[in-house]
């Protein structure tokens, strides 16, 4: 359970520069935000009023109940409808000076100068990539779809290592592009292949963000849906988000 869903909430200050783009230029510009866990899973941005643009925040009447924020009274962004939030008596003293803007309501976030997508980082959150001599088979209904003794092993804070194998290592027969496109603060844009008829098991990154740059063209399996033999021993599917 969450700590939205317990009434309370973690928070800390960030150390970052962050900037909100609109319309082609930027309507927030901070150094003082300040990170909310609304979920257990990532934070959310507070900016402070002071440092948003002049006029950008309009109340609509319309209010969103929080069990631990309070009343929070919305406000459209520009010509964003329903893009802001404002907790002016929150029980919460630190957001009551600040505004929660919709993220995909805005056209760019920056944190100093550097894009960042889907969501804020979190600060806790650190993503390793590891080359790797171990041997690494994947399954899928009892057929080998890959085999590997090359792979590349990323460790990202709260779930299961990911094992990230060569093309040549994997049976792309078996593979067949999907439409799917999903976006990660910390990788980039992931593509997906249905893998024996089963929709969205892999995925790889083109071109990854440089913290991740080792796993590029490379191609993974969700442990929590496949079966994975690491020298030889089956590896317990782990129970994640993805499971």
């Amino acid at each position: 359970m969450g700590d939205e869903k317990r009434g309370r909430l973690r928070l800390e200050p960030s150390a970052k520069r962050v900037r909100v783009y609109l319309g082609g230029r930027p309507v927030a510009d901070t150094v003082r935000a300040l990170l909310v866990w609304e979920s257990p899973y990532y934070p959310t941005y507070y900016l402070p009023l002071d440092d948003v643009q002049d006029g950008l925040l309009k109340p609509t009447g319309e209010t969103r109940h929080s069990p631990s924020r309070g009343e929070g009274l919305v406000h459209s962004a520009g010509d964003r409808e329903g893009a802001a939030l404002i907790y002016a008596d929150s029980p919460i003293e630190e957001l009551r000076d600040r505004v929660r803007l919709e993220w995909d309501a805005m056209d760019a976030w920056f944190e100093e100068d550097e894009e960042v997508f889907v969501h804020a980082r979190d600060p806790g959150t650190r993503v390793e990539v590891l080359p790797s001599s171990r041997h690494v088979r994947v399954e899928v209904d009892g057929v080998t779809v890959a085999d590997s003794r090359s792979p590349r092993i990323l460790h990202e804070t709260g779930l299961p290592p990911r094992y990230y194998l060569p093309k040549t290592d994997v049976r792309l027969d078996l593979l067949t592009p999907t439409d799917t496109v999903t976006r990660c603060p910390y990788k980039g844009w992931a593509e997906y292949w249905s893998v024996a008829g089963h929709d969205d098991y892999a995925w790889s990154y083109r071109t990854p963000l440089p913290e991740s740059q080792k796993v590029a063209g490379l191609i993974s399996f969700y442990n929590e849906k496949v079966d994975i033999y690491l020298d030889g021993v089956l590896q317990e599917r782990p129970k994640s988000p993805f499971s």
